[in-house]
């Protein structure tokens, strides 16, 4: 029961001049999805990747217009983001139809868990690996989407961060191939299992501005170096000093 015979043909002869010679497997498979969801190799709704089939969020969201989607509702999990970390999480609902109760789908992204190619679309990220669970969930697709792949999918990553000019560098960022301040700073509080919003507090209060964010790239860099030295050298010591901003935490919340 050949739904979408007029896509079959073209879609095989794209694979093959994309990807050469394919095994048997992955050309049934190929078939499968063609018949049954009409994906297009030509406009990118599948990638080949390590000799397995991955569906695109541009395909999915292609899938849904075709099906007559009703509606995809995202909001921040707010209670697991964290900004200085650039730690998002987001939850996505797709509605089917008007009387549909929804599909619900996760999304997390960090910089442990997106390519180098799109440090700073963290949220982005999130937000579209929610979107694809979600729409995989309503749509009974089983294959996994090129985005929630993480670093192995970033040539395929639609959320890529524009390269920054020599003229202008963002405050905390870097151009000459180093891990930038935030992904440092990030780093540091992972491995030494520290208190995000304490340290944001420690830094503002070094820096000696009223936020991190005021801060220029010196300030961090020497707050960054510091907050280094005192984790290595006693990190019980540095636990005690970042508790002793927990007050003035409560104080603004």
């Amino acid at each position: 029961m050949n739904k979408h015979p007029d896509r079959l043909r073209p879609n095989l002869n794209m694979a093959k001049t994309k990807w050469g010679r394919l095994p048997r497997p992955l050309l049934h498979a190929l078939k499968e999805l063609t018949v049954k969801y009409a994906f297009s190799v030509a406009l990118g709704d599948l990638q080949l990747l390590d000799g397995r089939w991955y569906v695109t969020h541009s395909g999915l969201l292609r899938l849904a217009t075709r099906r007559r989607c009703h509606g995809i509702q995202v909001q921040q999990v707010r209670v697991f983001c964290d900004p200085i970390t650039s730690r998002w999480v987001f939850k996505a609902a797709v509605y089917k139809s008007n009387n549909s109760m929804g599909f619900i789908g996760y999304g997390d992204a960090d910089p442990f868990n997106v390519s180098h190619v799109v440090r700073g679309a963290e949220m982005r990220i999130a937000e579209t690996r929610a979107v694809n669970r979600a729409l995989r969930k309503a749509y009974g697709i089983g294959l996994c989407s090129i985005e929630e792949l993480g670093s192995r999918s970033a040539s395929f990553s639609p959320a890529r961060e524009p390269e920054p000019s020599l003229k202008q560098q963002p405050k905390n960022g870097s151009n000459d191939g180093q891990p930038r301040l935030r992904d440092k700073l990030c780093l540091l509080i992972r491995e030494h299992k520290l208190d995000p919003n304490l340290v944001k507090a420690y830094a503002a209060d070094f820096c000696g501005t009223q936020t991190l964010r005021d801060a220029n790239r010196d300030q961090i860099e020497a707050f960054v170096s510091r907050l280094s030295n005192e984790a290595k050298e006693n990190r019980d010591s540095l636990v005690c000093k970042l508790n002793s901003y927990t007050q003035s935490q409560e104080v603004k919340s």
